[in-house]
Parts: structure tokens; C-alpha cells; sequence
């Protein structure tokens, strides 16, 4: 069995991949409406949201997808949404603004920089037309949590605006406060720290932020989430969706909800990546981030010295583990690590046994 040790996809639990054998559906019956509706209120009960204020919105598509359908349906034809870039997937949201027109601003820094709030502080003080600030919460370039509280802070001192976060690769194992950061929409995809597979994504929204957005005219057709709620609270989808990934989700969820839900899945996420982190620190291979900084989710470590990424990748794959690259500039000396999926403590102990034979051979 090979261990993923990549950003998702993850490795299945038996019972999800179990999951993907049930039934055929066609989506306009009954039953597929039924299981639709029971991951909207299992992705709502992740963070104890109240349906009345917040929707689950499920579709058929990457985390990308999740990412762009927040972003245009979500800002309005007179909006303006500041981007915080420090790393490729912040940079990615300035790419959709840039797509779809939507009036933005950014804050860049450099890849894996820590946010700057003195100039945020001074982008909300100049740039009042704000609508929203957009933030990744885990930026997996280098494995940075963003700290959003700090972020909210200053977003709510200047004007309250909301907050657009991705959170692709934070969803059900970091903490995520709806309300205290006045979230406007969250993003996020089933295959990764929800533990199902590739196919699904949704969007936690704010149900007052999307009422606003019922009168602004739709930027895309197959993204447009004003669309999706409407069919969704009417027990309806506006397009066929994934069903088998549908039923992997549904699974997933309630198989995190049997473990203690986010809390404890972000507590077997660190168990997991100490193990990696000490392993590797005695084999003089560094953690590039300092353990608070950085998420459960995903660590990035400094390439061992005489070693290539691509030697290290195909010496570890022969022995069953998949590791990731660093990107952009960071390819050349970095790597990456993820603990997501159905991954046990002695298979992370037997990943740095193979790292030491590495090092050593």
C-alpha cells in the first residue's frame, strides 16, 4: 500500500472507499436530494453552525472551483475585495479576480512571509471601499496558518469587513471562528482534511452575505452559488452532480464526527507530524517553520543537503510513501509533508526509518 504523504488526495479509510460502491442515483430523485442534504447539515455541524444563518453549499468540482465560486459570487458588481498574497494560492485568488473583472486590490508578500499587519492596517485605512478582505487561512506553499484572528481584528477596527477565507486545506482540522472573524464565506473541497475524495467541493456561506448578492447578476454559470442555494433550500441542484463522490463525502463526515470531530483530528494530525518533525531533526533535515507558525495540516521541511528533490521522491516512493515538491523557487530546497488520510503513527515511524536510510546511504 502506498502512504500519500501529499496534500490530498489522501488515503481512504475502508469505509469511505466502501462508500463509493453504493447505489447509482439520478440526481433529480429523492434519494440523491436526501443525501445532499444530509452533507449540507453535516458540514454545518463541523463547526456547530446554525442552519438559519449559515448554508452548506455542495458541488460537483475541485477545491479551485470552490475557491473561484466563493470569489465571484460572493463579491458584488460594486464591491472591491483586498487579496492577501503569501504564497501561490493567495496568488490564485488574484487570478480569479483578474478573470472574472472583479475589482480587487492586493497586499503581496513574498512566498511564506508572515503577514505584515502595519500594512494591512494601512490598505484598510486608505482603500474604505472595501467589501471584503480575502485570506487563505493554510497557504500549503510552505505550510503557513495565517494568523486570521489578528487579520479580523484590524477588519473589524476599519469598517467591518468581512472576511472571504479559503480554507482548502484547513476544513476540519484547524479551527475556523464563523462568527468571531465575520466570515462572509468560507471554501473548501472533500479530499482533504474531510478525509473523502476528489470531486466535491462547498462553500460555507453566510446566508445574509448571499441574500445581498440575490439582486447582483451572475458572473458564471456553473459557479454561481445564489444559483445552487436557491435549488438546494428548494431540495433541488441546478446541475447533475458526482454522485459516488456525494456518497464518499457523507461518509467521510460522519466518520469524523465518530472520532471526535476536528478537535481530535487536528490532535492526530500533530501527533502524526511530530513523529515527522523529531524523526527528521535528528537526522539534521530542518522544519522550515518553527511548530507555531505553521499548520497540522502540512509542514515543509529543507531538502537534505546533496540530495534532489526528485531522488528523494523516487527512492521514497520505491519504498511506498509519496512526498511532495516545493513550488516555485522553493523546488530546489524544499519538500513537504502532510499527515491527512487513514494514516497510522508506526506508518510515520517507518517514514523516517526510510528517510534515515537515505540520509545514510
Amino acid at each position: 500500500m502506498t502512504i500519500l504523504l501529499n496534500p490530498g488526495p489522501v488515503v481512504l479509510s475502508e469505509r469511505v472507499r466502501k462508500a463509493l460502491t453504493k447505489p447509482d442515483l439520478c440526481h433529480r430523485e429523492q434519494e440523491f436530494i436526501d443525501l445532499q442534504n444530509k452533507i449540507k447539515n453535516s458540514l454545518l455541524d463541523v463547526y456547530q453552525l446554525p442552519a438559519e444563518k449559515w448554508a452548506g453549499i455542495v458541488f460537483t468540482g475541485s477545491g479551485t472551483s470552490a475557491m473561484e465560486a466563493m470569489m465571484t459570487s460572493l463579491v458584488p458588481a460594486h464591491g472591491k475585495v483586498l487579496i492577501i498574497e503569501n504564497g501561490v494560492y493567495g496568488e490564485r485568488l488574484t487570478k480569479i479576480a483578474k478573470i472574472h473583472d472583479i475589482a480587487h486590490v492586493v497586499l503581496h508578500h513574498e512566498w511564506g512571509e508572515e503577514i505584515d499587519l502595519q500594512k494591512l492596517e494601512g490598505e484598510l485605512q486608505y482603500h474604505k471601499e472595501l467589501s471584503h478582505v480575502a485570506i487563505i487561512h493554510h497557504e500549503t506553499t510552505t505550510g503557513r496558518l495565517n494568523n486570521i484572528d489578528a487579520i479580523a481584528d484590524l477588519c473589524k477596527k476599519y469598517g467591518n469587513v468581512p472576511l472571504l477565507l479559503d480554507g482548502v486545506s484547513s476544513f476540519a482540522a484547524e479551527e475556523i471562528k464563523f462568527e468571531e472573524w465575520n466570515i462572509a464565506a468560507c471554501a473548501a473541497t472533500a479530499n482533504k482534511c474531510c478525509h473523502g475524495v476528489p470531486g466535491t467541493s462547498f462553500v460555507i456561506a453566510n446566508r445574509e452575505a448571499m441574500g445581498l448578492m440575490s439582486v447582483t447578476p451572475a458572473r458564471t454559470l456553473y459557479l454561481d452559488l445564489v444559483t445552487y442555494l436557491k435549488n438546494q433550500d428548494n431540495n433541488g441542484t441546478p446541475f447533475t452532480q458526482s454522485i459516488q463522490t456525494f456518497y464518499a463525502l457523507a461518509e467521510a463526515l460522519d466518520e469524523l464526527k465518530d472520532k471526535g470531530g476536528w478537535q481530535k483530528r487536528q490532535q492526530q494530525y500533530w501527533k502524526l507530524m511530530n513523529i515527522v518533525r523529531d524523526g527528521l531533526q535528528k537526522l539534521n533535515i530542518k522544519a522550515y517553520y518553527d511548530k507555531e507558525d505553521c499548520s497540522c495540516v502540512l509542514n515543509a521541511f529543507h531538502l537534505p543537503e546533496g540530495i534532489t528533490y526528485e531522488t528523494l521522491h523516487d527512492k521514497l516512493k520505491a519504498a511506498g510513501f509519496i512526498i511532495y515538491a516545493g513550488q516555485g523557487g522553493f523546488e530546489k530546497s524544499l519538500f513537504r509533508i502532510s499527515c491527512m488520510g487513514e494514516i497510522s503513527e508506526s506508518d510515520m515511524e517507518r517514514f523516517v526509518e526510510e528517510m534515515g536510510k537515505i540520509i545514510n546511504s
